[in-house]
């Protein structure tokens, strides 16, 4: 354990060039850092994408872009990416680098920084081969403070540096003109704040999507019991699942999938009264604002990914599980495993509804 004062560390840079989800957890080590170390300016090397939303709600002070895409493009566009974003890291002259993406690009990006202190895991979630090394001269545990969840994974920095852990969980407050303009999309639709739930559809793979039209079952039955608006949330690329969903519901149902940029979703996410999704980036971010959320999973374990943050019920079918997905399927791959088309709709509903009646009380009390 390495103890550092905070003095010596006034700038970080964090290699994070996963997902929104990841980047959420993130944060939570973002805010023990900038409590630690007082003016600290934190860096982040991630999707380009995820600029605003880290500094608008000062998780970062900057974000350098990097392009996971161009990254598996041609030879040159590797080469391009690659050595232009070592040559921007470079002029910022970092105190401390933090690698928690933990591929091969990530660690020989950190050894190039050339920070005096350097954090990386040890063991690397991949065995390296052997003409790999991991440069860090700080090791990292693979999970920290004696917890399995992958929050913890990313606040593993924290003890390999002897910080205490002060904030246990993302907590990201929409910014007020996002909540104005969540306002006034839900107004347009004729929906009330905190009188309605945000279904997300989507996922990164068809197999972590649950089955549109039980979506559909699923949301007929909560709005009918509860009287509570539906809204509809995603990316662009998602508009099959929330078309089907349009179709087959007999509720009617709002869809702003596709148009919401991510600093909107969140002032969105804050105003539900209840989020249903897929295991996925939204479901993190409306943890994160303190929406009570029901989580659907396949093969990915709810232990190492389950909502932090506000009240969850996390369903998942029994396992091992009798392969639904067929040619589909990588069973050994949570993002490539049909798992989660085995919930039925019955326990989804009656999950709502239970997070549904005991937030309520944890509400009437609040008032």
């Amino acid at each position: 354990m390495l103890q550092t004062s905070p003095a010596t560390v006034r700038s970080i840079l964090i290699l994070q060039t996963k997902f929104i989800g990841d980047i959420v957890l993130t944060s939570t080590l973002a805010k023990n850092l900038q409590l630690q170390y007082p003016g600290v300016r934190i860096v982040f090397l991630c999707e380009a994408r995820f600029a605003s939303f880290l500094t608008g709600h000062g998780i970062a002070s900057e974000v350098v872009p990097f392009s996971r895409a161009k990254m598996r493009g041609s030879a040159l566009q590797r080469g391009r990416e690659f050595f232009g974003t070592v040559r921007t890291l470079r002029r910022h002259r970092f105190d401390m680098t933090i690698d928690i993406t933990c591929s091969k690009t990530s660690r020989v990006i950190s050894e190039l920084v050339n920070a005096p202190i350097q954090l990386g895991y040890v063991p690397t979630e991949k065995p390296l081969r052997w003409y790999e090394r991991q440069p860090a001269n700080v090791a990292m545990k693979p999970f920290a403070f004696g917890e399995k969840h992958f929050l913890y994974r990313y606040l593993s920095p924290l003890e390999a540096l002897g910080v205490e852990l002060r904030v246990k969980a993302p907590d990201i407050r929409p910014l007020p003109f996002e909540t104005t303009r969540a306002f006034a999309l839900l107004a347009r639709h004729g929906i009330q704040p905190n009188g309605f739930i945000a279904v997300h559809a989507g996922a990164s793979f068809i197999g972590r999507r649950w089955q549109p039209e039980r979506f559909a079952a699923a949301i007929d039955r909560i709005a009918g019991k509860t009287g509570l608006g539906i809204v509809l949330v995603g990316a662009p690329d998602e508009n099959e699942a929330t078309d089907r969903i349009m179709a087959e519901a007999k509720t009617s149902v709002a869809n702003l999938a596709g148009i919401l940029r991510l600093e909107t979703l969140l002032a969105l996410l804050a105003e539900a009264r209840l989020f249903l999704g897929n295991e996925s980036g939204p479901m993190h971010m409306a943890a994160a604002a303190g929406t009570p959320v029901v989580g659907l999973y396949g093969l990915t374990n709810p232990i190492r990914w389950a909502p932090v943050g506000a009240p969850a019920i996390s369903l998942r079918p029994s396992m091992p599980c009798d392969c639904v997905g067929g040619d589909l399927c990588h069973r050994t791959d949570p993002s490539k495993a049909c798992c989660v088309w085995r919930l039925d709709v019955d326990p989804v509903v009656d999950a709502a509804l239970e997070l549904l009646a005991r937030t309520e009380v944890a509400l009437e009390r609040a008032v």
